[in-house]
């Protein structure tokens, strides 16, 4: 059993950046995708960005692309998720997860099957 930790959220101000971290124990994460998501209060759950099992490939939502970069670290068993720029509208609980199967990037919420508890991060104007 997978089991997924986030950490590093926080209350910043627009414009701050903040780096997220989501360690993972119980299995090696080498062979799957990881992704992270978040949910804003009232909202449906969203995809943020995801990396294949090298790393070697990401892919993000437009609304972050180009501020947000995934990236993770097989030998710590850890994937990261540097925020840079960030707005008030990035204010959400953020989620990390790792695929249920091995297999290539996905943007689906179904595709992922263990999740960790989350992380709030707050963005003040």
């Amino acid at each position: 059993q997978v089991q997924l930790v986030e950490s590093g959220g926080g209350l910043v101000q627009a414009g701050d950046s903040l780096r997220l971290s989501c360690a993972a124990s119980g299995r090696t994460l080498s062979p799957y995708a990881m992704g992270w998501f978040r949910q804003a209060p009232g909202k449906e759950r969203e995809f943020v960005a995801a990396i294949s099992r090298s790393g070697g490939s990401t892919n993000y939502a437009d609304s972050v692309k180009g501020r947000f970069t995934i990236s993770r670290d097989n030998a710590k068993n850890t994937a990261y998720l540097q925020m840079n720029s960030l707005k008030p509208e990035d204010t959400a609980v953020y989620y990390c997860a790792v695929r249920s199967r091995m297999g290539l990037i996905s943007l689906s919420a179904m595709e992922y099957g263990y999740w960790g508890q989350g992380t709030q991060v707050t963005v003040s104007s």
